[in-house]
């Protein structure tokens, strides 16, 4: 039986990985979650790993009082201790929010274990890293993104010569027809209104401004290895068709499916078969009307194209785009700036940062992360 590790199990992508390995009945032997213990101690219960990490610190005692044979550990530390388990033996699903899903998707190839990728922040900061690192260790990163795991399902059995382009669509978010002048003020509870997606918070926001599907390019661009320019954007309103690749005789294959993260993850886990799975939303094709497709005009979306200058510029180009995000983001939930301010703060904190000679690896990209995000509070707290 395999034994599956998940990093933060109570968010919206672990609580639905649980439902397929529930569905399955697959082995989850140990996970880390923040602070929704209540949560937390149901899937206890329910699963029985002998190994949890939490960040809620108030009630760790309680934790180790009810359950005296499951190890507990703590925050960070402990997300970095639950990726080092089960050397070579087990199947590592990170469903971690931010930047601090780098450090254990490392810790988890270092140890040989396959990842399951959801936390698209590894990618985005440490792509380079990473993926040299997986190809070193001889260790598989699948994809859950709904547009990766498209992406990687379309090139089974076809290889890298053969492709032209990816598509990877977007569905442009709740504010697709705004013009700039109307998203002055939109609300917190707008934006986190997707037309069709149920997610976190957090990628609901980048949803919106559009700067996760800056982070799905440069996703890409590392995961399947293709130059920026073999990367194409395409708004889809729908969101029925979750990418697409176009092959070298101009055939464009596409996959399609129901706005539901339970196909990725399933794939995920039990590709490349595509396995019964009764708990995802099927797709009624006799009710879809239409399928509309529109151009994403890089000039309108600035963060998408930021997304591709700070690839080419490389480096912690991409660290310092991510950080000053994630912050922009929280300042935003927190009703502490607008929303069009969460561009205007990215783009200023990217075109500002001075290029160090700096060696570029994982405790120096977190290390830069951490005084991004911590000048950044500090000048809007």
């Amino acid at each position: 039986m395999v034994n599956y590790i998940i990093l933060g199990a109570t968010g919206s992508i672990g609580t639905q990985a649980l439902n397929i390995l529930r569905f399955n009945n697959y082995n989850l032997v140990a996970f880390s979650y923040g602070k929704n213990t209540d949560k937390a101690i149901d899937i206890i219960k329910e699963f029985k790993p002998k190994y949890v990490s939490t960040n809620d610190t108030l009630r760790i005692k309680e934790l180790r009082s009810l359950f005296p044979d499951v190890v507990i550990y703590e925050g960070n530390v402990g997300n970095n201790k639950i990726a080092s388990l089960y050397k070579g033996d087990a199947v590592v699903i990170n469903a971690l929010v931010g930047s601090a899903g780098l450090k254990p998707t490392e810790i988890a190839i270092k140890n040989k274990n396959k990842v399951l990728l959801a936390n698209k922040e590894t990618l985005v900061i440490g792509g380079e890293i990473i993926m040299n690192l997986a190809k070193e260790n001889n260790v598989e990163i699948i994809p859950i993104d709904s547009e990766h795991s498209a992406i990687y399902q379309l090139l089974v059995g076809h290889n890298r010569e053969e492709i032209k382009r990816i598509i990877i669509t977007a569905s442009g978010g709740p504010f697709r027809n705004k013009e700039k002048e109307e998203l002055e003020s939109v609300s917190v509870e707008d934006a986190l209104n997707h037309p069709n997606w149920k997610m976190g918070s957090k990628i609901t926001i980048d949803s919106a401004t559009l700067m996760n599907k800056g982070f799905e390019v440069i996703e890409a661009h590392h995961l399947f290895n293709l130059p920026l320019d073999m990367i194409d954007t395409i708004i889809h309103p729908e969101s029925i068709i979750h990418s697409m690749v176009e092959f070298k005789d101009y055939s464009i294959f596409a996959q399609m499916g129901s706005s539901d993260m339970h196909l990725a993850i399933n794939y995920a886990i039990n590709g490349p078969t595509h396995s019964k799975c009764d708990i995802i939303k099927p797709l009624d094709l006799t009710k879809v009307s239409a399928l509309h497709f529109e151009a994403l005009d890089l000039t309108k979306h600035k963060l998408v194209n930021l997304a591709y200058e700070v690839v080419k510029k490389g480096s912690f180009y991409p660290t310092v785009l991510n950080a000053s995000n994630e912050v922009a983001v929280e300042l935003f939930l927190n009703k502490k700036i607008k929303f069009t301010d969460i561009e205007r703060i990215i783009l200023k904190e990217v075109n500002s940062y001075d290029h160090f000679n700096i060696k570029f690896t994982i405790d120096n990209i977190l290390k830069l992360d951490k005084n991004i995000k911590e000048k950044l509070r500090k000048i809007y707290s």
